[in-house]
């Protein structure tokens, strides 16, 4: 499978489900929201997020995407990314579109997240 892997730094931010999507969490390459009874979650690039946004929020996330579109007919395709990485003590935080699939990967676990896919078989274009 071709992945690549998005420049841009990401947060990955909670509020309340009350809340309507903030201006600045729609603005990017890249962003995801998330509305629940519980809660509102919000995937933006990290220069987007203002200062007073302290609490429930996680920033220096990277996002690798899988290239080209999926078949909703193929089975584990995410699997077959998220087991090496697990078997290898690297959480992710993965988003699915109706095209794709996207993980995130802590920053300071980027290239070992890296390592560990293209020995599982994937390779990177970027």
């Amino acid at each position: 499978m071709n992945l690549s892997i998005l420049d841009t730094s990401f947060s990955v931010i909670k509020l309340p489900q009350t809340e309507g999507v903030p201006s600045w969490a729609i603005k990017g390459e890249f962003f995801s929201i998330t509305h629940t009874n519980e809660e509102l979650s919000i995937v933006c690039p990290s220069s987007n997020v203002p200062d007073n946004i302290q609490k429930d929020v996680e920033h220096d996330w990277k996002c690798i995407k899988v290239d080209g579109m999926l078949d909703f007919q193929l089975t584990g395709i995410l699997s077959s990314l998220a087991s090496p990485l697990t078997d290898n003590k690297i959480s992710i935080f993965a988003i699915s579109t109706f095209n794709t699939d996207y993980l995130l990967v802590k920053r300071h676990s980027i290239e070992k997240a890296k390592s560990v896919l293209e020995n599982a078989g994937h390779l990177f274009i970027n």
